[in-house]
């Protein structure tokens, strides 16, 4: 069955590829805006479905839809992507010397052939991550370098700022910006991997 990846990240292209699977690309346009009172896996998991639900009347039927929503979480504050270079320099002082949570909400959908899905699963994964301290000079260079500025909480784990986490607790993926196993496990369930998936492929 084809897939589809509801997003525009390329984080999450790279590892879909990465674990060999086929798909392709169409950016779902939706507000990310979290409503009063929404918990971050709800508000992660609604902007999933919402992605993959954006996408999905452009496709026929049999058609699957990934979508997927990441968000930082550091004590009562949701961290999205920062919007300035000094929204990114807040965060990071927020994040320096604590543990925070990385959560990604996922929602595939088959296609039906019109508007909603034939079936459709929502699910989330958290990982733990233990910042070390980062010092302000260290905090200017990075936002200077421009890395922080589309990831949610500020950071690439895989990137430079990999030199300040001290430990983890979970998928390591997820904190890159999609849980792979979870996803595999998703696609499996839903019968997306007949033809066009990752199976067999190397």
């Amino acid at each position: 069955m084809p897939l589809v990846l509801a997003s525009s990240s390329p984080r999450r292209q790279e590892l879909l590829r990465a674990a060999g699977f086929t798909f392709t690309v169409e950016v779902a346009n939706v507000p990310e805006v979290r409503r009063q009172g929404e918990d971050p896996i709800s508000y992660a998991q609604r902007l999933a479905r919402d992605k993959a639900r954006a996408v999905l009347p452009r496709h026929s039927a049999g058609t699957c839809v990934l979508g997927a929503d990441t968000v930082v979480v550091a004590g009562e504050e949701v961290l999205e992507k920062p919007s300035s270079q000094e929204d990114a320099a807040r965060m990071l002082r927020l994040l320096s010397g604590r543990v925070h949570q990385v959560t990604t909400g996922v929602c595939v959908a088959r296609s039906a052939g019109g508007s909603l899905p034939d079936c459709e699963e929502m699910r989330a994964e958290t990982t733990q991550v233990w910042m070390g301290e980062i010092s302000e000079a260290e905090i200017a260079a990075y936002v200077a370098g421009g890395e922080p500025m589309d990831k949610a909480g500020a950071y690439a784990i895989q990137g430079i700022a990999s030199r300040w986490i001290a430990r983890i607790e979970g998928c390591y993926f997820n904190v890159v910006g999609l849980p792979v196993p979870l996803v595999y496990r998703m696609l499996r369930a839903l019968g997306c991997l007949a033809c066009g998936g990752a199976e067999g492929e190397r």
